[in-house]
């Protein structure tokens, strides 16, 4: 392995070139290793201490690139960009293969009665606002108030859509109501995330340049990001809540799935982890960067103002997190 010679190559720069889609599909997929989710606590302080040593000009003795590496794949699957704190593990992007798809099997299997609905519905939200809460910009901060509303009011829209979807198919062709966990889910995400969020959308999030100079905030900046997440989290969603339950029912039209009823559940786990949703999860996600970029004739008119008396034109793009 190659040893740290010399801090000439920047820690913090994407390993894989973000401007291109396969660039981010490797950046995404590192980050979203599950088996990061494994390690301890202490695993993952000592890589964060190396990165910060490297940070600071200061490596152990023989230490390799490869193992710089790999503490930064630790640090950024479990630090948040923003603050540096450890984030919980279930809101962690390396906990959505396991628990996020999971719950979106179960969702896809119990879907026939109301309480099943509303259980794994409520199961799925909870999930999904700690999930929001975990990976926003948190250079905006967000009251308990505002976290609890944004939570009642994503888990209500998530159970009227679902129950009232669910009553309204009771007539309708069986695959239709199997269609039902994904509209429910559609139309949370298009409430959980900007109301988790709302504070970036009031306040505007940080922008800086391409060094990583702070110019300002930007509301607008904060709703293209915001609209980012809601569009992925959609997307990556769809195919597997509206193909799968395609798969399951004629599936389920065999004489040998009629003997497993009991196993169609964790069959279905199964087929939306590994068939679907852990390859479409990964290229999906990879649609938008973590760290996203808008130009400054598109600010608000004041931030533009701003930014073009100090400037000039040497700034043509601001860059943002817009979070996961």
């Amino acid at each position: 392995q190659e040893v740290v010679k010399d801090f000439t190559f920047d820690i913090d720069a994407p390993r894989w070139d973000q401007s291109t889609f396969m660039g981010r599909l490797k950046h995404f997929f590192n980050i979203t290793d599950c088996r990061t989710a494994l390690l301890p606590d202490s695993r993952l302080d000592e890589a964060k201490v190396l990165v910060e040593s490297f940070r600071a000009g200061s490596v152990p003795p023989g230490t390799s690139v490869e193992q710089l590496h790999y503490a930064k794949k630790l640090y950024d699957s479990a630090f948040h960009p923003d603050s540096g704190d450890r984030m919980n593990l279930i809101g962690r992007m390396s906990f959505q293969v396991p628990g996020g798809m999971a719950i979106t099997g179960f969702m896809l299997q119990f879907y026939r009665t109301v309480p099943a609905v509303v259980f794994w519905q409520w199961v799925n939200q909870s999930f999904n606002a700690l999930v929001n809460y975990t990976n926003r910009n948190a250079a905006s901060p967000i009251t308990p108030k505002q976290i609890g509303v944004a939570y009642v009011t994503a888990t209500s829209t998530a159970l009227a859509t679902a129950v009232g979807l669910n009553l309204y198919t009771k007539r309708a062709p069986p695959l239709v109501a199997r269609w039902v966990p994904f509209a429910a889910v559609a139309a949370a995400n298009c409430v959980n995330i900007p109301m988790m969020r709302q504070q970036e959308i009031l306040n505007g999030i940080a922008v800086t340049d391409e060094n990583g100079n702070k110019l300002g905030h930007s509301k607008k900046a904060a709703v293209k990001g915001i609209t980012q997440v809601v569009i992925s989290r959609i997307t990556m969603a769809a195919p597997g809540m509206i193909i799968l339950p395609i798969v399951m029912q004629r599936l389920e039209k065999y004489k040998f799935m009629q003997r497993i009823t009991f196993l169609h559940g964790p069959i279905q786990v199964m087929l939306v982890v590994f068939l679907v949703d852990l390859h479409l999860f990964l290229i999906l996600i990879s649609l938008f960067a973590s760290c996203s970029s808008m130009a400054v004739s598109k600010l608000e008119p004041e931030l533009r103002d701003s930014i073009m008396s100090q400037y000039g034109d040497q700034v043509k793009q601001v860059y943002f997190n817009k979070g996961l």
